[in-house]
């Protein structure tokens, strides 16, 4: 892989949003991910893929600098819109040397910004020039400054893109703190740089230029190229400076233009200045992706956590004898009788066993009974669902990102997601009819043993299915009073019937069996229930392996040979 395919590794991880939680600087990551991916098409490749290409001059500045008059002045027409508004360059212009046109009409510099060759509307304006030479052209930036944030945007992505820096700022601004940011950045990559300071009163050129250079040295520029322009009287906001006051400037670019070979020792310092800053700039970017991806771990973490919670729910309700009131023990009661029930436990199980059988054979529907059960069993899984759901919200809201992605979702859709999905009743209700005809199937399993056929045949398949349906729920932590008795009695009751048929190690095995089947199809529905919150972290969360990738594909950009 050359140097070139190695950037073109290190672009794609970024082609997506790779910071969607609000986690620690999250704004600053995400505006870090953009000037990376930018600089990266606005300048990296395009430049590795054409090194002699025209060398691309940005002027830029503080608000009321002077770029434009600058730049009008330096080729002696009216191409850009100097004036007293602010912001005054609202479309950036390029100005090229008719020989480039052609070259910078296409998408070989700053392909995200589309063309105009006229006075009307577009991203870049590109106006043709013969006072440039040919290999040089200059772009009029928007301010630094701008009370506009897109154009401030704008102006970094440009300045970003350039293999030349032109910068303007006054005698009454040069020590203002953004244009030092800007300049303190391009010390950082080693960007080609020349200072322009304009608007100097004659009597104070020599002071106000030694202060400059005092402040370019203690910031790490010293040595960099600077032109004075002492202030002028202009009849009007679109007129020009006199030529003598920009020749300097006017002279070191023709010759630029004219000097192949320093042109080509001022694209390579400011390339290799934007390869070595990938060194520091991709690690923290990795690290803050890694940070991202902590806190959808996080949020992941949660949701596992209330499901967990959810299916302990529900194996509590599956053992607590809970399942056994209401309708469910109605049936019982309306047959059996209370008292009688518990009376009858240990010394007329044999004399039961044959009410039982009545019961299965037509004294009470067993439809009656199935659909008890199977109606509680839906009810303990939608309360077993509500309730993690709950505790999955309740998380998220306090947890590192969480906050920012529900209010993403909305408060509508963030309070649906606090609730059972509505369609849980019907998938539930499939389920449970589905463990029931497992248990049937087990019954009839067993029931095919020449031992116990006669038996299962006196209770019939249904029958001794609902008993062993009932012994499923068989301790009583969750009940007080003569509710134990009951509820207990009758999964006690549903035990003693079904060991009286099969024997009671073959009960042990078939009532594990039918528990562990219940909640093996209660723990899918949780599974599919908590996928509606992982679903929302899968929609936005960046690639696994996307700040591996990003490491590895600097160390290979680090390890090419420069051009």
């Amino acid at each position: 892989m050359d140097l070139l395919g190695a950037l073109e590794a290190l672009r794609r991880p970024l082609d997506r949003e790779l910071f969607p939680l609000a986690v620690g600087e999250a704004a600053a990551d995400r505006r870090a991910q953009r000037e990376l991916a930018g600089q990266l098409d606005d300048y990296l490749l395009p430049r590795l893929r054409a090194l002699d290409a025209p060398l691309l001059a940005v002027v830029g500045g503080s608000t009321g600098a002077g770029k434009s008059t600058l730049v009008n002045s330096l080729v002696g027409a009216d191409v850009t819109e100097p004036g007293v508004l602010r912001p005054t360059t609202l479309v950036p212009t390029l100005v090229v040397s008719p020989a480039d046109r052609a070259w910078f009409m296409g998408q070989n510099v700053l392909p995200g910004l589309s063309r105009a060759t006229g006075t009307g509307p577009g991203e870049l304006r590109v106006v043709p020039s013969d006072a440039l030479g040919p290999g040089l052209a200059l772009l009029d930036a928007p301010d630094i400054d701008s009370v506009v944030v897109a154009n401030r945007e704008l102006a970094a992505q440009l300045l970003a893109a350039a293999d030349l820096w032109l910068f303007v700022t006054t005698a009454a601004r040069y020590a203002d703190e953004v244009p030092w940011s800007f300049l303190r950045s391009a010390r950082e990559r080693s960007t080609a740089l020349a200072l322009v300071l304009d608007r100097v009163p004659l009597d104070a050129v020599d002071p106000v230029s030694r202060d400059l250079s005092r402040l370019l040295a203690e910031n790490g520029l010293e040595g960099t190229l600077l032109f004075t322009i002492p202030e002028a009287v202009l009849p009007s906001e679109r007129a020009r400076l006199p030529a003598e006051t920009v020749r300097p400037v006017s002279s070191w670019l023709t010759g630029l233009a004219a000097d192949a070979q320093e042109r080509s020792r001022v694209v390579r310092q400011t390339l290799s200045g934007a390869l070595d800053s990938l060194a520091t700039r991709v690690p923290a970017l990795a690290e803050a992706v890694e940070r991202q991806q902590a806190a959808f771990e996080g949020l992941r973490s949660i949701v596992a956590s209330a499901y967990a919670g959810g299916l302990a729910d529900f194996d509590a309700g599956m053992r607590d004898g809970s399942l056994l009131r209401g309708e469910v023990l109605a049936r019982w009661q309306d047959f059996i009788g209370t008292g009688d029930l518990m009376r009858s436990l240990e010394s007329r199980v044999g004399r039961l066993r044959d009410r039982i059988v009545g019961f299965f054979t037509g004294r009470m529907p067993e439809l009656q009974l199935r659909d008890a059960l199977e109606s509680g069993v839906e009810a303990l899984i939608r309360g077993a669902a509500d309730g993690a759901a709950e505790r999955a919200l309740e998380g998220w809201a306090a947890a590192p990102g969480g906050p920012g992605l529900l209010e993403r979702l909305g408060p509508m859709e963030a309070a649906r997601l606090g609730r059972a999905s509505p369609d849980l009743g019907k998938r539930s209700e499939s389920a449970v009819r589905k463990w029931q005809e497992f248990v049937l199937d087990l019954v009839r399993e067993e029931g095919s043993e020449r031992r116990t056929a006669a038996r299962v045949a006196s209770f019939g398949v249904n029958g001794a299915g609902l008993l062993l349906m009932l012994a499923a729920f068989a301790s009583t932590g969750g009940l007080t009073g003569i509710e134990v008795g009951i509820a207990g009695g009758t999964s006690l009751l549903s035990q003693k019937l079904l060991e009286a048929v099969f024997g009671d190690q073959a009960v042990r095995t078939l009532t594990v069996s039918a528990r562990a089947d219940l909640r093996d199809r209660v723990q899918r529905l949780l599974d599919e229930e908590s996928y509606r919150f992982t679903a929302q972290l899968e929609a936005v969360e960046p690639p696994s392996g996307t700040a591996n990738a990003l490491l590895v594909a600097a160390e290979r950009v680090h390890m090419m040979e420069k051009p």
